[in-house]
């Protein structure tokens, strides 16, 4: 079995390859999706799926990602990739100096689509903000803290058994094998 990830992150194909193989092949096209304004990470890696699939014509997963602060209303939400951009981690923290309540989380959709249509598979990981510790990971697993530990603070293998995107790709991976799905390339 294949599956073909479209993202233009290195890092969230090395996830998915660590969660899926050998059991399931993981090819990688690198394709800039449009980033659709919606406040719901499920009609954004929708959104992006159909995108993907009318370019490429293959079965293929894309995904988006929330990250939401409690204490400012959700923010960035599924901004966080511009928001990461633009003030870093530096400036999440800034924005929280004297903030009592730091609890946060991720939420990540996963987009699956082939010729039958897309089906969406979604993860979350609760948590806090903290100070950045760690050297792994990438965007802001430096100052989120799902436990003891920043996320970058944690090995590959033990963040895959946490992470948000691990629990969209597993439940995505589960579906997959249950169901036998054959990934092949569609009719053109």
């Amino acid at each position: 079995m294949k599956i073909t990830v479209v993202t233009s992150n290195s890092n969230k194909v090395a996830e998915t390859k660590n969660l899926f193989q050998p059991e399931i092949e993981v090819d990688h096209i690198s394709l800039d999706c449009p980033e659709f304004r919606n406040s719901d990470v499920n009609i954004i890696a929708k959104g992006k799926a159909e995108y993907a699939y009318e370019k490429l014509h293959i079965p293929l997963i894309v995904d988006d990602t929330a990250f939401c602060i409690e204490a400012l209303g959700g923010f960035p939400g599924p901004y966080a990739a511009y928001v990461s951009d633009t003030l870093g981690n530096s400036g999440i923290l800034k924005l929280l100096e004297g903030i009592e309540n730091l609890n946060a989380s991720f939420t990540t959709a996963i987009a699956y689509i082939d010729k039958t249509g897309v089906r969406i598979f979604s993860g979350t990981l609760n948590g806090w903000i903290g100070p950045a510790s760690g050297i792994n990971g990438f965007g802001y697993d430096p100052i989120f803290y799902p436990g003891e530990r920043s996320l970058a603070a944690l090995e590959l293998p033990e963040k895959n058994r946490i992470s948000h995107r691990a629990k969209a790709l597993l439940a995505f991976r589960d579906w997959l094998v249950k169901n036998r799905v054959l990934v092949c390339e569609d009719n053109r």
